[in-house]
């Protein structure tokens, strides 16, 4: 019987980890949509979001039922508690990369984003799929130090993030408010990413040694 629960606990290991997978590739099809302006790869990450929420409640549903089912301790019970909160963050990862498509299929045919600032969203999206995807070795490994080292490249996208700003701002800005509005919550979006991914990172190290990193804004997207 307890080996039975020790398989079910690895498989939502598993299971959490295909998420952020899956939450990686969202993104990397989602950027590649925002810088092409292709429609198809938009429209695919439209389409297969629905994958990463129908993931979440499973992954919920089996967590929950481990819960009341074995009652775990220790650090079996930290790894469900961990895949419950993992599970709502690599969800919403997967909704700011389809927020992030559903914002190249609006202006399509036409680009997106002005060439002045499209090296920083490749960039971003660069380290956000990144950072999805090492989570997923983190969430397999459990990998302590791996986890902590997340927030060193989050700093980067946060540095961007800041930069687009004073980008906007600038008075030799020519692409108008409109153009403003969508680069302000576009950058947004690959901020919050990045944020969750190393939400779930600080989840991990919670598995691992029972405490808890600090961390600020976890909010809602």
């Amino acid at each position: 019987m307890r080996e039975a629960y020790h398989v079910e606990l690895e498989d939502l290991a598993a299971n959490l980890a295909d998420m952020s997978l899956q939450a990686a590739a969202a993104m990397q099809k989602a950027t590649q949509a925002l810088l092409e302006a292709d429609l198809s790869l938009a429209e695919q990450v439209i389409g297969d979001d629905q994958k990463i929420d129908d993931a979440r409640a499973e992954n919920e549903e089996k967590a929950y039922a481990l819960l009341a089912l074995q009652a775990p301790v220790a650090t079996d019970l930290r790894t469900v508690l961990a895949v419950i909160h993992a599970a709502e963050s690599l969800e919403r990862m997967g909704d700011l990369a389809l927020h992030v498509a559903k914002a190249a299929r609006r202006r399509h045919p036409h680009a997106t984003l002005p060439d002045q600032v499209r090296k920083y969203f490749a960039e971003m999206g660069e380290l956000d799929v990144q950072l999805a995807t090492k989570v997923a070795e983190i969430i397999k490994s459990r990998d302590v130090e791996a986890a902590r080292a997340l927030e060193d490249e989050d700093d980067r996208v946060d540095e961007i993030h800041r930069h687009l700003f004073s980008v906007i701002m600038d008075k030799e800005w020519e692409h108008g408010v409109a153009a403003a509005v969508d680069i302000t919550l576009l950058g947004r979006f690959y901020e919050r990413f990045a944020d969750h991914a190393v939400s779930v990172g600080k989840r991990m190290v919670f598995v691992a040694t029972g405490k808890m990193p600090g961390y600020a804004h976890d909010e809602e997207i």
